[in-house]
This record gives structure tokens, sequence and C-alpha cells, in this order.
């Protein structure tokens, strides 16, 4: 880094943005090697602005910024192509996604392999058709990089390997219990299996594990509400 605090050319994605006085734009950006950071767009709003058509969510750039602030400043944005649009229920899941990271990442803490994770997972949206298991291979990804990695090949008192066809508790911050306490949400062994091949193909499963992400995330959020999560409950009832 230079004294005046320049990067060039940093892969990243915009995941959220807001306007700020007349003319510019604050970026909520996922850079690939400094993490999630504010940067602000200069004059970004303007109807010439070379910026209008660059500045778009779920499309990889290259962005140049300097400033040593919280806040740094965009110098130059290029559009690197390569990423279908999204659209429809696939544009949904998109902004679960950035809702995910804005809440769940910190300010400059760069998570490469998630970065990569998050890219690839764009293309899957826009590729394939199973956007669920697209969204569950993130969420478990995500709590893994972030330190919260899933317990899924042991029971946790015993340390025996699970078994297919057994039903445990999987307790938040401990995972697969044998007990048949109250602690914890009913799983079933081969579903736990499953989540660590990343295959959801049995409905029982893909049923299963978004209970059981939607327990983990939620206990990581603290209470956040997300709003697409919302979103997508009220078009599902439609």
């Amino acid at each position: 880094m230079t004294a005046h605090n320049k990067q060039q050319n940093e892969p990243g994605f915009v995941l959220h943005s807001y306007p700020f006085r007349e003319t510019s734009l604050i970026l909520d950006v996922y850079s690939r090697s400094h993490g999630r950071l504010p940067i602000m767009a200069r004059g970004a709003r303007r109807p010439r602005s070379a910026l209008r058509g660059v500045l778009m969510n779920f499309q990889p750039l290259l962005l140049s910024w300097f400033g040593k602030g919280e806040v740094r400043t965009l110098h130059s944005a290029e559009w690197q192509g390569g990423q279908p649009y999204l659209q429809g229920k696939a544009l949904m899941c998109g902004f679960y996604l950035n809702e995910l990271l804005i809440n769940l990442l910190a300010r400059d803490d760069p998570h490469e392999r998630l970065y990569d994770y998050y890219r690839d997972t764009l293309l899957r949206l826009a590729h394939e058709t199973d956007h669920a298991a697209s969204l569950r291979c993130f969420e478990k990804n995500l709590l893994q990089e972030l330190g919260y990695a899933l317990q899924l090949e042991t029971e946790v008192d015993s340390g025996e390997p699970l078994q297919s066809q057994l039903c445990y508790r999987y307790a938040v911050e401990r995972g697969p219990l044998a007990d048949r306490g109250q602690e914890g949400l009913p799983v079933l062994g081969k579903t736990l299996q499953d989540i660590a091949a990343d295959d959801y193909t049995d409905p029982y499963t893909a049923k299963q594990s978004k209970q059981l992400m939607r327990l983990l995330l939620n206990h990581h959020l603290g209470g956040k509400l997300l709003h697409t999560r919302e979103l997508i409950k009220d078009l599902q009832k439609l």
C-alpha cells in the first residue's frame, strides 16, 4: 500500500448502496483481499456518470479506491463480466446472500475463500434451478468461515459416528446429541450426513437442513430480522 492508501484493481462486489448528499453513493463493498468496507462513489448518481451502469449488485468488479478514514473514496470501477444477471427467485436469493454477509461479516476482515464461494454461488443461482441447495451450501460455508462450523460426523457426548437412521437433537454451539432431552432441534442422522456431503436431493433432508440452518443463523444474527427472508415468505403466500 502506498502513502496515500491506494488500492488498485481489487476484485469486489457491491452488496448494498445508498444515496449520499445530492449526487453520490455510499457502497457496502465485499472485496476479496480487504473484506467488507464502505466506499463513497462521488458523483455516481449524476445522469452522465460513467459509474451509473457499473455499480450493480451481483456483478464482479475491479475496484480502485483511496483514503485511510473509515469510508474510502472510489477512484474507478470496471465491470468484469461473466456473471449472468439474476432474475426472479434467483435474484431474491442473491439479496438474501448479501444480507447475510452484511449482518454477519465484520468490516475490514478478509475471507478470501468465502469471497470465492460467494462468487461461485452467484453463478450457481444463475445457472441451476435448485436454489435452496445453493443457499444451504453457502450457509454452511459461511458458518464455517466465521468459525461456527457444523458438527456433522459424530455425536457430541460419545464421539460415536452418526447413524443415518437415528434421530438426534442438534444443539446450538454444541452439535448433535443422542439424548432425548429438550435441548436442540430434532434432526435425522441421514440429514446431517447429507449436509456434510452437500447433497440435498432427499426432500426430507432439504426440509430439515433449512430448519437447522435457520436455527443456527438466527442464533448468530442475535435476533436481527432479515428483510429478504420475510419478503420471500410473503411472496410464497401470494
